[in-house]
């Protein structure tokens, strides 16, 4: 006895498993299995009719067995659409269940959905609620930063200003300093130049024209006491031809005597104030210092120092003057 191949077993599909599990009414097989018998009843009925009468020859037999198969036949048929009504009534019922569980599977399915949709609504409306709240926090850092970077850059820009400003009063400083360095050596060379200038002794190595310098001085010197005691002479003989004589003040004559009197003390006191200078010019010329003027402490040229005795400014600092 040869073994036939064993059938694959059918995987349910996705969907069967869905009805399945959705459809909790299950079907009533026993009123089909009814019919089923009572069919197979009837052709067996049928078929031992058919067989009696064939072997039955007179024709009432036959008659009979007609009438009886007629009516087993009838009663098949019968039999027949009573299971197909059953069996239309079952795919009705399955239809209505399988209606009925496809729209509670529809239903929870768009229930789950709307489910679905309410979570992801709810996680998007969080997220969006987490985003805003971070792109707040965010904004409030930047600006914070940004707020303290305007800070620290005018931190930074008043401090560079403060450092810039000592930076140019140091500069300034050191310019002043520098500048009054210069100023203090250039007055140090003046004073020193001047005081080369001070002491310095024109003619000193020409003695010979010093010498000459000291007789004419001499000479002006005698010469002018002895204009001296001219003037003096005059000036006390008005006094006594004034005291012996009555003048008329009328006429104004005692007013004259008295103008030339005085003219005559001034030109005495000049004349002493020219011996005086004299005398200082003398001394220079001892030390070598004479012909140096008291202003500008250059040499005087010689043919002022010959002309004017005594002289002790140039001609540009007695022009000045």
């Amino acid at each position: 006895m040869s073994s036939s191949p064993a059938k694959a077993k059918k995987v349910p599909t996705k969907k069967a498993v869905a009805k399945k599990a959705v459809s909790k009414a299950p079907v009533k097989k026993a009123p089909a299995k009814k019919a089923v018998a009572k069919k197979t009843a009837a052709k067996k009925a049928v078929k031992k009719a058919s067989s009696s009468a064939k072997k039955n020859s007179p024709s009432v037999t036959q008659k009979a067995a007609a009438q009886k198969a007629a009516a087993l036949k009838a009663a098949a048929a019968k039999a027949k659409a009573q299971a197909a009504a059953r069996a239309l009534k079952e795919r009705e019922a399955k239809a209505k269940a399988a209606a009925k569980a496809k729209a509670a599977a529809a239903k929870a399915k768009a229930q789950a959905a709307a489910r679905a949709l309410k979570e992801r609504e709810a996680k998007a409306k969080a997220a969006a609620k987490e985003h805003e709240v971070q792109r707040r926090a965010r904004e409030k850092a930047a600006a914070e930063a940004k707020r303290q970077r305007e800070i620290d850059a005018k931190r930074k820009a008043i401090e560079a200003e403060k450092l810039r400003k000592q930076r140019e009063i140091e500069r300034r400083n050191h310019e002043e300093l520098k500048r009054q360095e210069r100023r203090e050596a250039e007055e140090r060379r003046r004073l020193e130049a001047l005081e080369r200038k001070m002491h310095s002794k024109p003619y000193g190595d020409d003695r010979a024209f010093l010498e000459e310098l000291r007789v004419m001085l001499l000479e002006t010197r005698d010469a002018t006491n002895a204009q001296i005691a001219i003037s003096e002479s005059e000036a006390n003989e008005m006094l006594v031809d004034r005291e012996r004589l009555e003048y008329d003040d009328e006429d104004g004559s005692s007013v004259a005597s008295d103008i030339q009197r005085d003219q005559l003390k001034d030109f005495v006191a000049a004349l002493r104030t020219k011996v005086d200078e004299i005398d200082v010019a003398l001394a220079r010329i001892d030390d070598g210092s004479y012909g140096r003027c008291d202003e500008c402490y250059e040499p005087i040229s010689k043919p002022r120092l010959l002309a004017q005795l005594p002289v002790f400014t140039c001609v540009s600092c007695r022009a000045s003057v």
